[in-house]
């Protein structure tokens, strides 16, 4: 669905979380209050792809021509090591992908905190509001989030901690329309209202994560929270066409998109007509 505006545009897949950015803006908020009010609703309307436990790239380019970028990737914990996924014999042993082992110190929180430290407007709990209030409240699940929950049936029979969170308590499905709450992501959000990312990476939050992760096996540490930084990187700059093209340098993928858009340049796109898409049947 499309909305035409002339004052402003959140552009996200979740209505809830485009809801909240829209209201940001309504309320004086710029481009950075609206991101973050967007992902922290989006962490608990779209859980597999909004989160407070991953990571990110943020760009920005302000009405004043100001260009900031954030990396808040995930970086491996210091007790990681090249072995650490393969067995005595140098095989691989289960999924580096799945499990507590494979999880990276996170920097969602910490980027969006330092983003809007140094751009946002509006108070910072006034934009972790909306996400608290639609945990508390739960929201109805559509048949995008009902079919994503069902794909992950395995997952929440292999971790029963993900289940109680995304199952009824009979261990059904939610259908579309029925009310999914999430009180405990309701607290956490709480805490990073109150206190920001020092909850996460220094206090009760920070204390649960850990728990949890050593207890299952895990070798993330509070030092490794405590010592997570969040990068400001210099963006990269091209052209195409005589545009000015800025986007986020390595480790994104930015010079790769900036040497698609040289290559471009030299063809006659109009010329060319429709590209047709590239089918392989199996």
């Amino acid at each position: 669905m499309s909305v035409r505006s002339t004052k402003g545009l959140v552009v996200n897949t979740e209505r809830h979380a485009s809801a909240a950015g829209v209201e940001a803006l309504k309320a004086g908020g710029n481009a950075i209050d609206a991101a973050v009010t967007t992902a922290f609703t989006m962490a608990v309307s779209y859980p597999s792809c909004g989160n407070i436990g991953g990571e990110g790239f943020m760009l920005y380019h302000g009405a004043d021509g100001e260009v900031a970028a954030f990396d808040f990737r995930a970086v491996a914990p210091m007790a990681s090591s090249m072995k650490m996924f393969l067995n005595e014999n140098g095989e691989l042993k289960g999924s580096p992908y799945e499990g507590v082992l494979s999880v990276g110190v996170p920097g969602t929180v910490l980027g969006l905190e330092l983003a809007h430290s140094k751009l946002g407007c509006l108070p910072w709990d006034e934009l972790i509001a909306p996400a608290i209030s639609l945990a508390e409240n739960g929201f109805k699940v559509d048949e995008r989030l009902h079919d994503e929950m069902k794909s992950c049936e395995r997952t929440f029979n292999e971790y029963p901690s993900s289940g109680k969170v995304f199952l009824k308590q009979d261990g059904s499905f939610y259908k579309p329309g029925e009310i999914l709450k999430q009180p405990d992501l309701a607290k956490t959000l709480e805490r990073i209202q109150k206190q920001g990312s020092h909850d996460y990476y220094h206090g009760e939050t920070a204390r649960l994560l850990i728990d949890f992760i050593q207890e299952n096996g895990g070798i993330m540490t509070l030092r490794d929270l405590a010592d997570y930084r969040v990068i400001e990187r210099k963006p990269l700059k091209g052209s195409y066409r005589g545009y000015d093209v800025y986007t986020m340098g390595p480790p994104s993928s930015g010079a790769q998109l900036i040497t698609m858009l040289n290559v471009l340049e030299g063809y006659n796109l109009e010329q060319l007509g429709e590209v047709q898409p590239c089918t392989s049947i199996y």
